[in-house]
């Protein structure tokens, strides 16, 4: 199976963009301009086709050009040598088509066109609450375990419906005991696939940490649960008290988190910045390494500002990467528009690139490559 490539991107009253159309290379796109400008906005437009959501703010609204109430978001792809049309609309609601064919289920779609993104709020991974590990973790394994995802959003619908129970006051053990068979037979699932995803994914998050920091740490990431899978509902029940006490579910595996380890202490609390950053990293290079083994090929893969908000060494290792031909589709953003052609001379690849200007003008450019090997220019 061939992965999935962004040809097209239409965007309309979608954040600072009032009507816009890009068109992009196969290869590496590099989107240049002044803050401000929209640069960004065009990565998560890309992150909204492939998930269905916004990867920089999950309230759809938010994300409507200002004045305006409804917004559209296009793009053309093209995998295994045909063009599909994948479209997101919201105007009061969200609507995703395929072809012109509406979604049933919105999560229907996850895992369809998997996607990557590093950017330098990445660190947030890192320092923040266990909710932000806990989507990273449903996210990756969402995008290649449909099963998963159902009894992600089963195990949720549950616990809302749980809460509001214990909030309003329990008169009726019998529906609290139906809403506790559900909530632990979905996070019971949830649970061991979580554990097993860990077992796997670790040893690569640790590899990836090692080749960016040349082997100064030894990292290692856990998954922390409460949960035991075979005495759940008893542990449950155990909770309940507190439970009605707080008016709200205390013990699950929606307070699960994972263990960020810098020699088997809390990166979070004994790491510097820098070691944070390229834990961070190390998380989504193992994030794309995990989606393509598992989906098959390469995922889109978006660099969101890490030439200017990474060191310089992490940003080599990046390039490195780049140059491999490790990744697919790429797209990169940046302020500073002679960085594409020292990009392109270190990597030896074509680069497609468009500048982007304060008042939502562009230009694009293709920077030809000299092939010294058989005296040959190569262009996207």
């Amino acid at each position: 199976m061939q992965e999935w490539i962004l040809k097209r991107l239409s965007l309309l009253n979608y954040k600072n963009y009032q009507d816009a159309d890009f068109e992009f290379s196969p290869q590496i796109n590099f989107i240049v301009g002044p803050n401000g400008a929209g640069k960004t906005n065009i990565l998560d437009a890309i992150h909204y086709l492939s998930t269905g959501k916004s990867y920089f703010n999950p309230t759809d609204a938010q994300n409507v050009r200002h004045g305006e109430t409804a917004m559209s978001i296009m793009g053309e792809f093209v995998h295994n040598e045909s063009t599909e049309r994948i479209h997101l609309a919201w105007d009061k609601r969200k609507i995703l088509k395929r072809n012109d064919e509406k979604y049933k289920r919105m999560m229907d779609h996850v895992g369809l066109i998997p996607v990557v993104v590093i950017s330098p709020a990445d660190r947030d991974l890192i320092v923040d609450g266990s909710e932000s590990r806990r989507r990273f973790l449903d996210s990756t394994l969402s995008q290649i375990d449909p099963v998963y995802l159902d009894h992600l959003v089963r195990y949720h619908n549950v616990l809302k419906q749980r809460n509001a129970l214990l909030k309003k006051g329990i008169s009726d053990l019998s529906l609290l005991e139906i809403y506790d068979e559900q909530f632990v037979a979905h996070g019971i699932y949830i649970a061991k696939k979580r554990q097993s995803f860990c077992d796997e994914f670790a040893p690569q998050v640790a590899n990836h940490y090692t080749s960016i920091a040349d082997g100064v740490d030894a990292v290692s990431l856990k998954y922390n649960s409460k949960v035991d899978t075979d005495k759940y509902l008893e542990q449950l029940r155990l909770a309940f008290a507190k439970d009605r006490v707080l008016e709200h579910s205390t013990f699950g595996i929606h307070r699960d988190d994972l263990d960020c380890l810098l020699e088997e202490r809390p990166i979070k609390k004994f790491g510097s910045q820098g070691q944070q950053k390229t834990f961070s990293i190390a998380l989504k290079l193992a994030q794309f390494d995990y989606l393509m083994a598992k989906k098959g090929f390469k995922p889109i893969l978006l660099l969101d500002d890490i030439f200017d908000k990474l060191d310089a060494s992490r940003v080599k290792k990046m390039v490195e990467n780049v140059s491999s031909g490790v990744f697919g589709q790429i797209f990169i953003t940046d302020t500073h528009p002679e960085r594409v052609e020292q990009l392109s001379n270190f990597t030896g690849l074509p680069i497609y690139s468009i500048e982007l200007l304060r008042n939502n003008e562009m230009t694009s450019t293709s920077i030809e490559v000299y092939n010294e090997e058989n005296n040959e220019v190569n262009e996207s």
